[in-house]
């Protein structure tokens, strides 16, 4: 199964400056990547098409993204700061996740892992929020769907709750999101009875989870509730929003998951992708922001889609 590892020196120009979501988050990513992924074998991603991004957000919202960041405006709000570069970074984000999609849907990839900046769950249709400009997974999962994707089922387990791709989808049956998160903190949504709306009811699932929550609540919870779900809905193909951030070391998250951890997770998934949709994955990087082990755990992640 050929695996595809999507990134661009692009995404370290988005300079944030002494802000927890910054350039050196994929330099130790990539430190730890190389190792199992030569840097020959990289893929450096296109820019995502005008069109592939107003699939999910405003057209006027993207133009006053680009406006901002050509006039060096420092900060879109108070948790997003942005740079000169930072809107053709975004843009080139979305154009990792579409053509991986692409590819892995064509069986030109078997699963993929996109490393990516900025990250992209908490964007709404017309805001940024937490860190986040265009909502890459969500571009991505539209464009799936564009070659012959039916049902495309989201995974995301960052430690903060996506709002931005639950809003994208929650009237869509076609597209199933399941996030796990530490409830009560950052962005205050992701509740069980957020569980859809008129026809999409009952394909968005929130697993809201206390702080401190670790290995065993997360593998048991995907084991006995996450997979069971994802399994009945049988999508064409799974994205994950792949959040480190509740990773015992984190200094954002709150939560105690091990790399083993993270391991568990991706391998409840890489079997399920194997059952029900030919084993189409891909991954998309969200948070995670302790620099000394955020490239360990990412490898750990990397090793299992690899297989």
């Amino acid at each position: 199964m050929k695996f595809g590892y999507y990134f661009s020196p692009l995404f370290l120009e988005h300079d944030t400056g002494e802000h927890p979501e910054n350039a050196e988050r994929l330099v130790a990513i990539n430190r730890e990547i190389e190792k199992i992924v030569p840097r020959a074998e990289w893929i450096v991603p296109p820019d995502a098409a005008f069109e592939q991004i107003a699939a999910i957000h405003d057209g006027d919202y993207i133009h006053a993204v680009r406006d901002a960041c050509e006039a060096d405006i420092p900060a879109l709000d108070l948790d997003t700061p942005i740079s000169p570069e930072s809107y053709s970074a975004a843009v080139r984000a979305a154009g990792a996740a579409c053509p991986a999609a692409e590819s892995v849907m064509a069986g030109k990839l078997g699963r993929a892992f996109c490393a990516v900046r900025p990250p992209g769950h908490h964007a709404e249709r017309a805001r940024a929020m937490g860190f986040c400009l265009f909502n890459s997974v969500a571009i991505a999962a539209r464009h799936a769907q564009s070659r012959g994707a039916k049902k495309v089922a989201i995974i995301d387990w960052d430690v903060h709750h996506g709002n931005g791709t639950q809003h994208s989808f929650e009237s869509d049956p076609t597209v199933m999101y399941v996030s796990t998160h530490h409830i009560g903190i950052y962005p205050g949504t992701g509740y069980e009875h957020e569980n859809g709306t008129g026809a999409g009811r009952g394909f968005t699932v929130n697993y809201p989870l206390p702080g401190g929550s670790g290995d065993s609540t997360y593998l048991s919870l995907f084991e006995h509730s996450l997979v069971p779900h994802v399994r009945a809905f049988a999508p064409d193909i799974i994205f994950i929003s792949a959040g480190f951030d509740a990773h015992e070391s984190d200094p954002l998250g709150g939560m105690t998951i091990t790399d083993g951890g993270y391991a568990g997770m991706t391998a409840h998934l890489t079997r399920l992708a194997d059952e029900v949709c030919g084993g189409r994955i891909v991954s998309l990087l969200e948070g995670g922001y302790n620099l000394a082990t955020l490239g360990k755990t990412v490898a750990a992640h990397v090793k299992g889609l690899m297989g």
